[in-house]
């Protein structure tokens, strides 16, 4: 069965209870950690082995779980990440997070971007490009960030069909079209 299928009463659960509490913040945190516990091959091999107890599962994961956020967990966000251990489930949390995250968007007024850089962002840099993009269309901002290492230097941002690129790739092909045309 497809990842997307089995996660999706997860993220509508998830989704119904960040409504009704207005933790939408919260749980995407916990979504996102949860995420990378999952695409993290150690912590895959930790959840799956016959050596450890469930018990012993269930701490761990909290511990990582209250580090990575710097918060403890909340009941209901304990009992999810229990329900997801006792289902052998966790390698559904990236298909969760999209979920949620598409949810999310289609219930407010945000947008949400995908830059693609030349090199891993700073948080810094992260934050600026949000704040410029808020600022921009007056309202709250997410982005995804990829990496393309053919842009050589730069960004190129889009939502949907729009795209702002300002890269150097693109402006070195740009200064190629104007000299090819000058002659």
């Amino acid at each position: 069965m497809e990842l997307t299928t089995i996660a999706k009463p997860y993220a509508n659960a998830v989704f119904e209870i960040a409504q009704q509490n207005k933790s939408h913040a919260d749980w995407k945190g916990v979504l996102e950690v949860g995420a990378s516990v999952a695409n993290d091959a150690t912590m895959r091999a930790f959840v799956a082995s016959p050596n450890s107890t469930k018990a012993n599962k269930a701490k761990t994961m909290i511990a990582i779980f209250t580090s990575a956020l710097g918060r403890a967990l909340s009941k209901q966000e304990k009992a999810f990440v229990d329900l997801l251990l006792k289902n052998g489930r966790i390698n559904t949390l990236p298909s969760i997070l999209a979920l949620f995250s598409a949810m999310s968007d289609l219930n407010s007024d945000a947008k949400a971007f995908h830059v693609t850089s030349a090199y891993k962002l700073s948080k810094k840099e992260e934050d600026e490009i949000i704040k410029d993009l808020s600022d921009k269309y007056k309202t709250t901002v997410s982005i995804d960030i990829e990496i393309d290492e053919n842009l050589v230097g730069g960004v190129v941002i889009k939502e949907g069909d729009k795209v702002i690129d300002l890269s150097i790739k693109a402006r070195v092909n740009e200064l190629g079209s104007q000299l090819s045309v000058a002659h």
